[in-house]
């Protein structure tokens, strides 16, 4: 045996997380190649374990022992799924956020299936793949189309062609020729001028309403055999069948979501990130890894073209653009919805909720097409109170919120479902209670019943609706599940901002400016947007339609205060002397830490304690290091005294993410 296999075991043990050397048994030289999955035997456990091959080495080469090296148990499949390019993206992004690389592939590499596998297998043996390196040919794609969709962004193909990094701000406004929105079409034209280029495109998107926007577009101006869905909601053969297909290095469109920014897609020319700022493109996961980090990361490892696209710009990205890392493209004619901070009138009630304005605007577009009312929560009323001291009604049983199903309806809590008869108040004994809040399906009963003879439709997340046509109706929409609309929404009014901007959140002002701004890129060229009952910064970016503006007033106000992004952030987790040893090595490692930069540590209600740690991104790397040394450290101690004898310690109690965007201590 003059083989030596490094091995990436596939556990989530944070002490595994690193290379071992196996012996390659003289029956498995010809199958053991880099990228292909393995068995190896774990000596401290007494079990066999699964894993990935990284690479080959001369047997002089391995790490030298005082005992021989076990040999690998056995290769599991013959397809090397691990490419070199992926290892080095997933090593660097845990690497970065002190997680594991295992916890990275998961994500990216979808489970084995044999038959799927076996097809795949029979279909390169009848010939080879074609020609990676070959350009798609012009008269495939409607190339004269995407031309004229770029067009109008001046020198962004040839920006693409020098691989840099974009922040481009979208057309605002539903498209010409298909019920979609127009950034579809304008990411749809950047797959395109790529892949005629020879070069693959990953298109990252929050959710499957965005995506099935794009493969509209792509399915009327590109070859069906050289667009590839990537998402979890397809089976699992289909998906491990997709990947397989992207290892043949083949030029393609690949559209899914956050996990797409992994996918081994030969020759990546571009990458874009839509809608950087939705929370669905935040990893939950271990060790959760924002969509946009992991794109950077990969551009600068792979030298791909980045664009990070939106209707708004997030602070993140803003700053990547004022640290000139990023460079802002924008449209040569600018395009803006037309926008009115609707606000009540001299003699209307100030509790109205939706003022005359808005109400005739609303009126005089269903003569016309569909009308658009977005609002902040779902169901009838999320929240009631105290009809006489206004405290929030809470369930006898469980202490859950109150909330009303539908009116006359007894009330119900939201945590244990229970159905509550009678009521009294803790603080004034009143037995009466009232709505605080008003959610879509109440909205949309109160607007039907002003609206007659006008057809209704609700759109939340228990009633998903992704398309309504061009008759007169009435959508009321929660923010982020407004359909779209056969040629846009003749007038769109926005309710409940008042509320939303209430929220105790660092990034709320943002978050709201991207809920109206998506919004309002629904309504029809000219067609009226009614923002009511808000004013200050956020409400003059959304009417000025000067997002980045906004974005870089926000930058100037956390940087005093070290408020992310202008720095970053850590949260660390866990029993009070596990955190309280963490923060003693992470002084001791980086001194330039003062006494500002720890937040904490303060118990949790689950438990344990927690502590924020605020660093500047140029000690990113040592503080990755040093927490993630301590998890480590952690794990290994409850080993230890699990084995002593001693009573039970958690495996790991010491929880550990960087580039947390909320201070929520």
């Amino acid at each position: 045996m003059s083989l030596a296999a490094r091995v990436l075991i596939d556990s989530p043990l944070p002490q595994l997380d690193r290379l071992f050397d196996y012996a390659v048994p003289d029956a498995l030289e010809s199958a053991a190649v880099a990228g292909v999955r393995v068995k190896v035997p774990l000596r401290t456990a007494g079990r066999v374990v699964e894993g990935y091959l990284v690479e080959v080495v001369d047997a002089r080469d391995a790490a030298q022992t005082t005992k021989p090296l076990s040999e690998l148990d056995a290769v599991v499949s013959p397809v090397a799924v691990l490419t070199p390019e992926l290892y080095a993206l997933a090593r660097k992004c845990a690497d970065r956020a002190a997680g594991s690389a295992s916890d990275i592939l998961r994500l990216a590499i979808p489970k084995r299936m044999v038959r799927a596998e076996k097809t795949w297998l029979a279909a390169r043996a009848e010939g080879p793949p074609r020609d990676a390196s070959a350009a798609t040919a012009a008269g495939d794609l409607d190339v004269a189309w995407a031309e004229s969709v770029l067009a109008p962004f001046g020198e962004l193909p040839a920006l693409l062609a020098d691989h840099a990094r974009l922040a481009l701000d979208a057309p605002p406004r539903p498209a010409r020729d298909l019920p979609v929105g127009a950034w579809a079409e304008l990411l749809a034209a950047i797959a395109l001028d790529t892949l005629q280029r020879g070069e693959s495109t990953l298109l990252v998107v929050p959710d499957q309403r965005d995506q099935e926007q794009l493969l509209a577009v792509l399915a009327a101006h590109a070859p069906e055999d050289r667009v590839v869905r990537d998402d979890a909601r397809r089976s699992g053969p289909e998906r491990y069948a997709t990947y397989l297909r992207l290892l043949d290095g083949e030029p393609a469109i690949v559209i899914g979501n956050r996990s797409t920014v992994y996918t081994p897609a030969p020759r990546t020319g571009t990458i874009v990130i839509w809608d950087d700022g939705d929370p669905l493109l935040a990893e939950p996961l271990s060790p959760g890894v924002h969509a946009r980090d992991a794109a950077l990361v990969r551009q600068e490892l792979e030298g791909s073209a980045l664009v990070l696209a939106g209707h708004t710009r997030t602070t993140d990205v803003e700053r990547l653009v004022q640290l000139g890392w990023v460079r802002e493209v924008r449209a040569a004619r600018r395009e803006s919805p037309s926008v009115v901070l609707s606000a009540t009138r001299e003699g209307e009630s100030r509790g109205q909720r939706v003022p005359s304005a808005a109400f005739a605007a609303a009126r005089d577009a269903l003569v016309h097409g569909p009308v658009l009312v977005q609002v902040s929560r779902p169901g009838y009323s999320p929240v009631l109170v105290c009809a006489q001291c206004r405290t929030p009604a809470r369930c006898p049983h469980c202490t859950g919120p109150l909330r009303a199903r539908r009116a006359g309806a007894a009330p119900e809590c939201a945590w244990c479902g229970r159905s509550v008869g009678s009521w009294t108040c803790p603080h004034c004994e009143s037995t009466q209670l009232r709505m605080a809040s008003s959610g879509s399906e109440r909205t949309a009963d109160e607007l039907g019943r002003a609206f007659p003879n006008t057809r209704v439709i609700l759109a939340d997340g228990d009633h998903p609706v992704t398309r309504v046509d061009a008759r007169p109706t009435l959508v009321v929409a929660t923010r982020g599940a407004e359909p779209q609309a056969e040629g846009g929404y003749r007038a769109v009014i926005l309710l409940d901002g008042d509320r939303m901007l209430m929220a105790e959140q660092l990034r709320i002002g943002e978050s709201c400016l991207r809920w109206w701004s998506n919004a309002a890129a629904l309504a029809a060229p000219g067609a009226p947007v009614h923002l009511v009952g808000v004013t200050g910064p956020v409400a003059r970016a959304l009417a000025t339609w000067t997002q980045p503006a906004y974005a870089r007033a926000e930058l100037a106000d956390r940087l005093p205060l070290h408020m992310p992004p202008t720095v970053r952030v850590a949260s660390v987790e866990g029993s009070a002397s596990s955190v309280g040893l963490a923060l003693t090595e992470l002084r001791a490692a980086v001194p330039a830490l003062d006494a500002t930069a720890i937040l904490g540590p303060v118990p949790l209600e689950s438990g344990g304690v927690r502590a924020l740690v605020r660093f500047d991104y140029a000690h990113g790397r040592a503080v990755a290091e040093t927490l993630r040394a301590a998890v480590v450290s952690d794990a290994l101690r409850g080993r230890r005294a699990r084995s002593s004898g001693d009573r039970f310690v958690p495996r790991t109690t010491l929880r550990v993410r960087l580039d947390v965007p909320e201070l929520d201590l």
